[in-house]
């Protein structure tokens, strides 16, 4: 379910769990898209026949990508209104504990941390996990802030 506040309203958000987006598939055509993309087709991602026989027994998504669905995840948990541009700041703090087979189905989870005034707008902060479907330990944990403007 999607939290819906005023620019104005961001500051009452610190503390508040956002809950967790709908999971989507990651699949292999995203993986090769990616792999083109960023030139990194190593086999381990791109190769499902000799990626059976590696260390996690399936082809699995580079973390970057799995980072990067960080984005159209965000319209799931937080829609700003009032704003003019919505603006991804930045990273303090990216891992990737786990790794994400092709095939899966990840979600992401948020919680607001902080909410300062910048100026002509706001940046949150949030600690933010992806979750793979039936799996413990996450894909990616972070710290992320963003930037929303009038």
């Amino acid at each position: 379910m999607t939290t819906t506040v005023s620019l104005t309203e961001l500051p009452t958000l610190v503390g508040t769990d956002l809950g967790f987006t709908e999971f989507r598939a990651v699949t292999q055509e995203q993986v090769n898209t990616f792999a083109d993309a960023t030139d990194d087709h190593q086999w381990i991602h791109t190769d499902p026949e000799r990626a059976k026989d590696g260390p996690f027994g399936a082809p699995i998504a580079h973390g970057y990508l799995t980072l990067a669905l960080v984005i159209p995840f965000w319209g799931e948990l937080l829609d700003v209104t009032g704003v003019g541009t919505k603006v991804n700041y930045g990273l303090d703090r990216v891992r990737f504990p786990a790794p994400v087979k092709v095939g899966s189905r990840i979600r992401m989870g948020a919680t607001v941390t902080d909410v300062t005034e910048i100026p002509g707008g706001a940046q949150i902060t949030i600690d933010g996990v992806i979750q793979v479907e039936g799996q413990d330990k996450p894909a990616v944990a972070l710290t992320g802030l963003y930037r929303f403007y009038a």
